[in-house]
């Protein structure tokens, strides 16, 4: 069976779940033409491809030569984490994560909570201007962005003034996980590469001088300690928690508050239970598997798998569509339909297996944080204006503005002139 949706269509991109619900009908797992390899369309082919150690990340260099541009974009994917198999994969992983068990994490809860307080201040400001139609403001620029990668510095040591250039790194180099990534988007993200390594090197030479209570000088210490863990793979490491670290967050929280606030019996209920810790991890899980940040996570077969039905070739690719997966009905029940409480919720926004996000307590921190800081301080918000990014691997917002909930009728036009949920080339 061959899956005939267009990951490349925009009304697919704008809203895959039609589609997705579609090709579920006709198989677990089926061959998609346009990008040559496998798909899966349900929550247990998903769980297998993620969790099948015969199917890999095979990372496949693109640089021809040591002077190509595409070189430093090559070893910090082959060098990280994420991008590698055992015994390789073994040990980094074990060296973060103990890193990461030091307490940095915990550690940090106070220092989200401030953060998110303060922008809350500014967001409250501009909620609270005069304004035809009511004050707005952009929760994606304004609170959704700048949050999780301040906490990122945070974690590693970095200057906080420098939050706004690794943002735009990382957002330079995801581009190249989407299906077909413009020339342009390909030369920024070689940039991107190149600056974004040598800023980590130089923070690194730092630590080892000038040791600090920071994620990035126990990953010094590690590289220093022996040859556990070697200067490329301490950058490509670095530069892996910024570009996954913050990505979930950003994307996790824009997607989730949007399909809450779409609910205002759901908003009414969450805001009667925000002092619950259980009650708004389950929030946060519900936004993390109704629109899921991450969409699509591939895999290699190293041998010929029988899967669902089909033989995947050694060689071949299959990619677990985790979005298809989070909302399978054989696992869900009313699986499109946003709802709070939802429990159990085995979703798999953080995949599953070797390659489950190291990251994702702190994203899960970051989004219960942010959202419970948000929702006491104003209670529920009206969207004005949704922006999709034009993206479907990675699906977020590229505008989420939202006003106050009025007392009475306004005028339909907002300060930027929409109240429609549009999409937008970046």
């Amino acid at each position: 069976m061959s899956a005939s949706f267009d990951l490349t269509d925009p009304d697919v991109v704008a809203d895959p779940y039609p589609a997705l619900a579609q090709a579920r009908r006709s198989g677990p797992v089926q061959w998609h033409e346009g990008l040559g390899l496998w798909v899966t369309t349900t929550h247990a082919a998903a769980n297998d491809v993620l969790r099948d150690r015969r199917l890999g990340r095979i990372f496949r260099p693109r640089a021809a030569g040591d002077d190509d541009p595409w070189t430093v974009f090559d070893w910090l994917h082959a060098d990280s984490i994420l991008d590698s198999e055992p015994p390789k994969h073994t040990r980094l992983r074990r060296l973060v994560a103990g890193a990461f068990n030091r307490g940095h994490v915990e550690r940090l809860r106070p220092r989200v909570e401030q953060i998110a307080a303060d922008l809350l201040v500014d967001v409250e400001a501009a909620l609270d201007r005069d304004g035809e139609g009511g004050a707005w403001v952009d929760l994606i620029e304004a609170y959704a962005e700048p949050l999780p990668v301040l906490v990122i510095c945070e974690l590693l040591g970095a200057p906080v003034a420098d939050w706004k250039r690794l943002r735009d790194w990382s957002q330079a180099i995801v581009k190249m996980y989407e299906v077909a990534p413009s020339q342009p988007a390909q030369e920024e993200a070689q940039r991107a590469c190149a600056e974004f390594a040598a800023y980590v090197d130089e923070l690194a030479a730092e630590r080892a001088a000038h040791p600090g209570d920071d994620l990035l000088t126990s990953l010094v210490q590690e590289r220093d300690g022996g040859d556990r863990l070697s200067r490329r793979e301490l950058v490509a490491t670095v530069v892996l928690l910024l570009n996954a670290g913050h990505e979930a967050s950003v994307n996790g929280f824009g997607n989730g508050l949007a399909s809450l606030l779409a609910e205002p019996e759901q908003v009414a209920a969450v805001l009667d239970t925000l002092d619950d810790d259980r009650a708004t991890a389950a929030l946060v899980d519900e936004m993390l598997r109704h629109d899921s940040p991450l969409h699509l996570f591939e895999r290699t077969a190293t041998s010929d798998v029988e899967l669902h039905g089909v033989t995947v070739r050694e060689g071949q690719k299959v990619a677990a569509l985790l979005g298809a997966a989070n909302r399978d009905p054989a696992v869900f029940d009313d699986p499109d339909n946003f709802r709070a409480d939802r429990d159990p919720n085995p979703h798999l926004a953080f995949g599953a297996g070797i390659h489950f996000c190291l990251g994702a307590p702190l994203a899960r921190m970051e989004l219960q944080i942010s959202v419970r800081a948000l929702l006491r301080r104003f209670g529920s918000l009206e969207v004005v204006e949704a922006t999709r990014r034009p993206t479907f691997v990675l699906r977020g917002y590229e505008h989420l503005v939202v006003r106050r909930v009025p007392a009475g009728p306004v005028p339909a036009r907002d300060a930027r002139g929409s109240s429609q949920e549009t999409m937008t080339d970046e």
